[in-house]
This record gives structure tokens, sequence and C-alpha cells, in this order.
């Protein structure tokens, strides 16, 4: 079975084309969903983060304290990058565990902000990256999170841009409006099933 990755910077609608290969049957991992459940559900990472962060790191429920963990890593580079390292492989096996129900699917989808970032691209067999310029995502990010444009480009200057993620990925979905998606997403879904 075929593991797709598939990106795309803030505002660029990965998520809106997510959902038509999900119409199509394809089954979809979020890793932000992942990564979110697997800070309270992966024994493994909740220790780790215990070891680093300190106890206070969870409440006595056992949910996160993410006030605490944001408190840390905003604004600081290392913290942040530590909390990646960690929360990552943790996703990784999330991804693992999930892949063996949907092994009857010609192919998975498995969506990251951070695909390449993370190095999860590397256990893809292809990637895909959802691009618009960056004008285009700025407005729909600000409508989106109605928040400002400096905001929404704070936001966006923390990603990789999308011009070196165009070098690396395999496949590109225009999603800039000028160009109707579900075609572009039709033709990568019969390539795909087709390997």
């Amino acid at each position: 079975m075929l593991k797709i990755g598939i990106t795309g910077n803030i505002g660029s609608g990965k998520t809106t084309i997510c959902r038509v290969f999900e119409l199509l049957g394809i089954p979809v991992f979020y890793s932000d969903d992942a990564a979110r459940q697997v800070m309270t559900t992966d024994k493994q990472l909740i220790e780790a983060l215990k070891q680093h962060f300190g106890n206070e790191a969870y409440f006595n429920n056992g949910a996160l304290n993410k006030k605490l963990i944001s408190s840390i890593v905003f604004n600081n580079a290392a913290e942040l990058n530590k909390l990646n390292s960690l929360v990552h492989p943790a996703v990784f096996r999330a991804f693992d565990a999930w892949i063996i129900n949907h092994t009857d699917a010609p192919y998975v989808l498995k969506e990251a902000a951070i695909l390449f970032e993370s190095g999860s691209y590397k256990d893809c067999d292809h990637t895909i990256l959802v691009t618009a310029p960056t004008p285009t995502r700025l407005q729909r990010v600000m409508e989106r999170d109605n928040i400002t444009i400096e905001q929404a480009e704070a936001r966006n200057s923390k990603q990789m841009p999308q011009e070196e993620k165009e070098k690396l990925a395999d496949y590109i979905i225009n999603n800039d409006n000028s160009v109707p998606v579900i075609p572009q997403v039709l033709n990568l879904h019969k390539l795909f099933t087709r390997q």
C-alpha cells in the first residue's frame, strides 16, 4: 500500500484537499490531531515530557498542562525543537498503528503541516504539496481565524517557505482559485490507484 504525504503552508487549503480525497474513499491520517492525542495517551511520550518539562506538565487527572508547555516553548526555539523531537516519534508510532486498520485501501494520505521539516516525508512513497500565493493564503487565515494581517504573517514566517517545499514535493496541487482542484485530485487518485 502506498503512503502519500500531503502538506501545505498555513492557508493553502490542504485540509480541504484532504476532504476531497476522503470523498474518494481514501483514509487520511491527520498528524496534528494525532499529536494532540498522543500527548495524553502515549505512555512513552508522557514520561519523556514529564522528564523534560517536569511533573507539572500534566495535571493529576492526566490532562496536559498546555498553558505551562506553551509558556516554555513560546519564543524559545530550543525548547520548541525539544518538544517536537519528543512528539514526532510518538506521532510516527500512532501512524504505524493507524495504518494497520487501513490495509484494504489502495493508498493512504498522511497530512502533516511540517511533513518536510519533521523528516516524516522520508517514510512516504510520494509527497503532495498544496500551494497558493502568499497573499491568498494570508487572507484565508485572517478570515478563518479572525486575526490581523500581522498575526497571519507571523504564523506564516515560522514555516518553511513554500518555494523550498516545492523543490521537495513530488506533486503539487495548485489551490489559488484559478484552476479547479477536483480534476487535479482525480488525476493523482488515478495515478496512485494504478501503482
